[in-house]
């Protein structure tokens, strides 16, 4: 069991740090406030955010296409010239996975075991395999639990024979969970604690990471929180955060690191989104009535 802060066990030290990291939250907050504003509205803005998420998840996991060639392949069909095919299966399989996983969310599916096994099986569509072991064979294409030890580094994950109840535990408190929590917060933990929990279940042969952001959005998207993204450059901060998290039992280690993420992203996300709005606002004005991109931007948060 992760501990959990609370200030009856906190040093002046890390109470300081925990106001830190609330102001943090409350500032992330404000930041999903004023993107899912500016995004209202926004022609084709969600599929390019999409693009980007699927490029970032797939590159952590090996993938060599470069963000323009993974956006190339997702909206023309275009391959990159002298990169594996097996990358841009990586890529297809993630987008394909992650509209799905969207739509499930959309549709406000409880999460399941079953549910969890087809998302993992569009994961790998493409790219998945037979694998054998002494027990027999699993697909990872098919969304297979594995049957066989799995180890990353020096990490060694659950028994396979525990994966079903642990999957099946997971799923039925992450649906009650969803039933309660009420704040930014909350929403922002839940989400945070799925992806941990379920990537270090690592009930699946391969895909286990990019299953368990989708999972991370699928939250997300239930609440109409925007979209979270792991970016490829911080890989290593990622699996750092994660194994600190587990090794301490200290999971906020890993929310820490995903809010730094979050707000990141929606920074990145909010900048883009202004100079969209204030080219197209510029190019529909009288040439004699130009205003600066401060007086725009200012007539656009009083609105």
């Amino acid at each position: 069991m992760l501990r959990q802060h609370s200030f009856s066990n906190c040093s002046i030290i890390e109470e300081n740090l925990f106001y830190l990291c609330r102001m943090k939250i409350q500032e992330i907050n404000k930041l999903a406030d004023i993107y899912l504003k500016l995004s209202k509205g926004m022609i084709d803005h969600d599929k390019y955010t999409y693009y980007a998420i699927t490029h970032h998840s797939t590159a952590i996991e090996g993938s060599t296409l470069t963000e323009k060639q993974s956006v190339n392949l997702l909206e023309y069909g275009k391959p990159a010239a002298l990169k594996p095919m097996q990358d841009h299966f990586m890529v297809l399989d993630y987008f394909k996975a992650l509209k799905y996983t969207l739509q499930l969310a959309n549709e406000k599916k409880p999460l399941s075991s079953s549910l969890i096994q087809s998302i993992a099986a569009q994961v790998k569509t493409n790219t998945g395999e037979a694998v054998n072991t002494a027990l027999g064979t699993y697909h990872t294409d098919k969304g297979d639990f594995r049957t066989g030890t799995d180890r990353a580094g020096n990490r060694t994950f659950p028994d396979y024979k525990k994966v079903p109840a642990l999957v099946k535990q997971l799923c039925e408190q992450a649906n009650e969970e969803i039933k309660k929590v009420k704040t930014f917060e909350e929403k922002c933990n839940l989400a945070f604690k799925v992806h941990f929990d379920f990537v270090s279940i690592h009930p699946f042969g391969d895909g286990n990471g990019r299953t368990s952001r989708l999972l991370m959005n699928y939250i997300q998207a239930r609440f109409n929180l925007p979209l979270s993204i792991v970016f490829k450059q911080d890989r290593i901060k990622y699996v750092e955060a994660l194994e600190s998290a587990r090794n301490k039992e200290d999971i906020s280690i890993f929310y820490r690191f995903m809010y730094d993420q979050y707000r990141k992203f929606l920074k990145s996300e909010i900048e883009q989104l202004e100079d969209a709005k204030i080219g197209i606002i510029m190019s529909k004005m009288d040439k004699s009535k130009k205003a600066s991109r401060e007086e725009i931007m200012s007539k656009l948060k009083k609105k």
